[in-house]
């Protein structure tokens, strides 16, 4: 799932470079004035901005619960070897017990 993501955030980020990329070439071959060329560069660098702080932000997030599920992972794993471990441990327990009650065989 977090494969997924992070696909899926290469594929915005590719997608938003080239659409940049793409307005910048219209407005420089478009027939305005500088100026308003020079304005609408910066109205579509704002707007990539943001987006791009929009996108960084989501990714901090996704990495923050990708973090929080891997803790949970490692804690319900350490969970189950701890519990093995115990349940080896009465194993071991149990039969040192019984071979002391048997006592020492005669033959």
């Amino acid at each position: 799932m977090a494969d997924d993501r992070g696909t899926s955030a290469m594929v915005f980020l590719a997608f938003l470079s080239g659409a940049t990329m793409g307005a910048v070439a219209a407005l420089l071959l478009a027939p305005q004035s500088g100026d308003e060329s020079r304005d609408q560069i910066r109205r579509y660098a704002r707007r990539a901005e943001n987006d791009l702080r929009d996108l960084a932000g989501r990714a901090g997030e996704a990495f923050e619960e990708a973090v929080d599920q891997g803790k949970e992972f490692v804690d319900s794993k350490r969970s189950v070897l701890r519990e093995a471990f115990d349940a080896g441990r009465e194993a071991i327990k149990r039969e040192r017990g019984r071979v002391q009650d048997a006592g020492p065989e005669r033959g």
